[in-house]
């Protein structure tokens, strides 16, 4: 029996933020083309189109730091047991839409299937790994302190706040999950800046963190110009801390200048070259978990009585 259906027309899948749990459209109403990266591209300075990009504005960025603190006080309230199951959900989550996430990291990355796929491969997990530092990272950086008296004194971390991601602009997912995941791992909300030339993977794990446990406003997600974005970030004075991974070296000095007015932590981690000399697919070791992270240092009593030294 023959087809006789009529051909379709194609349905073309728009790109929204990820702000507070919703899929807002930019509140300016730009977008920007997103095109494929390919080595035949590169040479003639441009690629298939592949998507409309929201194009974020200021107020964009402020209203995703309205969301970020106002999730602050649950997701950093939350035990750090309970925030390692959640982060491990989303893990399933991105395994159950590899194929997806392979399509889309080819098309941003210019690389083949394979290793598309085994960049996917390793950002799940990624994932996991962090996943699992959420109830352990306290017992490798707090503890208990030798004091000279009757009692105990004992340091705990505890989160920074609001922190403003900005992401790799050469590795769209796997560098991504390497900057976020600690992050809120470790009971901060973020502000993240995607990669302004290949923003979808990051649009896409938005849609992955609407459908998993993680509370809407502990990640908010923002495509367009970096410097755009990151400028009101940078003076903001709810933003905590800043991470400026994905700016240039020009950029990051107008940043850290800017930061300085409320006394924001800076993570600056790129060595001289810039970022083209991380290599993200290398053991990412502690350092990003404990560079949001705050010391707290409590004393108490022991209780001890008297000069016989017994105590209750």
């Amino acid at each position: 029996m023959s087809d006789n259906r009529p051909n379709r027309l194609s349905v073309f899948k728009t790109y929204k933020l990820y702000v507070g749990g919703k899929f807002p459209r930019s509140e300016s109403g730009r977008v920007y083309e997103v095109t494929a990266k390919t080595s035949a591209a590169d040479a003639a300075g441009k690629g298939k189109w592949l998507a409309n990009a929201p194009q974020s504005s200021r107020k964009d960025a402020r209203d995703a730091v309205v969301a970020a603190r106002k999730a602050f006080g649950g997701w950093s309230g939350a035990t750090a047991y309970n925030r390692g199951q959640v982060l491990y959900r989303v893990a399933e989550m991105l395994e159950g839409r590899r194929d997806q996430f392979v399509r889309e990291v080819a098309e941003a990355e210019g690389l083949s299937k394979s290793k598309a796929a085994a960049v996917v491969d390793a950002t799940v997990d990624r994932w996991v790994w962090y996943a699992g530092w959420t109830d352990k990272i306290g017992q490798v950086v707090g503890g208990a302190n030798p004091v000279a008296g009757p009692f105990f004194n004992l340091s705990t971390p505890e989160p920074t706040g609001v922190v403003a991601v900005l992401a790799p602009q050469e590795s769209s997912f796997l560098g991504l999950v390497s900057v976020l995941a600690p992050v809120i791992a470790t009971g901060n909300t973020a502000v993240v800046v995607a990669s302004a030339a290949s923003p979808l993977p990051a649009l896409s794990l938005g849609e992955v963190l609407a459908t998993s446990d993680v509370p809407g406003g502990v990640v908010n997600i923002l495509s367009g110009g970096t410097a755009e974005i990151a400028t009101p970030l940078a003076s903001h004075q709810d933003v905590n801390a800043i991470d400026l991974t994905g700016a240039d070296p020009a950029l990051a000095k107008e940043l850290e200048v800017a930061a300085a007015d409320n006394l924001k932590r800076v993570l600056r981690p790129q060595p001289v070259g810039g970022e083209s000399a991380l290599d993200w697919s290398a053991d990412p070791g502690t350092h990003r978990l404990t560079a949001f992270l705050e010391t707290k240092t409590v004393w108490h009593p022991t209780g001890a009585l008297g000069v016989s030294g017994s105590s209750y």
